[in-house]
């Protein structure tokens, strides 16, 4: 078994001084933690894996592909592998779990 606490995860992606911090990989999977702070720009390009967003806090808005929707705790966003998509408008600091599979190259 392997667990996580988010403080932890996010007190080790802020000393990295990363907005992503990969802190599971496995054959099928990886997850990570993704922030972004408020105002702050998503410099996102598409990636070649399925991925799912769980959002543990903040506001923001969302658009994937040509749909945009808001998003804040507890929102769960699925975004199919190669489509454009990118947080914006981050009005309260965003923290996301990030599920990509199969694991982010």
């Amino acid at each position: 078994m392997k667990a996580f606490r988010l403080d932890e995860l996010e007190a080790e992606r802020a000393a990295n001084d990363g907005a992503y911090l990969q802190f599971l990989r496995e054959r099928n999977m990886s997850v990570g933690l993704y922030a972004l702070n408020a105002g702050e720009h998503d410099p996102q390009k598409p990636h070649n894996q399925d991925e799912v967003y769980f959002v543990v806090s903040g506001r923001a808005a969302i658009t994937v592909g040509l749909e945009t929707t808001e998003v804040a705790r507890g929102s769960v966003v699925y975004v199919p592998a190669g489509v454009a998509h990118k947080f914006h408008h981050i009005s309260e600091d965003l923290r996301v779990v990030v599920v990509f599979a199969p694991p982010e190259t």
